[in-house]
């Protein structure tokens, strides 16, 4: 009896062990498409980072309203892309989780959106950012709530 007890206690060590292995590579997985996102952002605009990154099924709040879908993301971005001319957009993320599945993550953390007016003055906005990550069939992280 005590062997099996034994055997069983490695079991599920060794499961626990794999388990925490696979969580930590999938909040790598995620922060390291954070970083690549944020890059894009900085070096090739937002629109075209946030259409990169983004899930089919997107869901963005901004001014108080929903943005639902990569399309309406894309039409947005399309009606207004005079705005993003001289604007920067850089965050970090301070936290990341992911679900036991690996399916499901999300980080916080602070961001700067720098804009230039039309006379030159320099804006600064910080505040704090949310995004939920999901797997997507290909392995890749997209998000689906910003």
């Amino acid at each position: 009896m005590f062997l099996v007890f034994l055997l069983l206690a490695l079991f599920y060590s060794c499961n626990t062990n794999k388990e925490l292995d696979s969580i930590e590579k999938w909040k790598n997985e995620i922060i390291e498409t954070e970083r690549e996102f944020a890059n894009m952002a900085m070096n090739e605009g937002v629109p075209k980072a946030f259409l990169t990154y983004a899930a089919e099924d997107v869901v963005l709040l901004r001014n108080n309203s929903l943005i639902i879908s990569k399309d309406s993301l894309r039409e947005s971005y399309n009606n207004r892309s005079s705005e993003f001319e001289n604007i920067s957009l850089t965050w970090k993320p301070d936290f990341v989780d992911v679900s036991s599945s690996g399916d499901l993550g999300y980080t916080y953390g602070k961001y700067m959106y720098t804009s230039i007016d039309s006379i030159g003055n320099k804006n600064e906005i910080e505040g704090i950012f949310h995004t939920v990550w999901k797997r997507q069939a290909d392995g890749s992280w997209k998000f689906v709530w910003d």
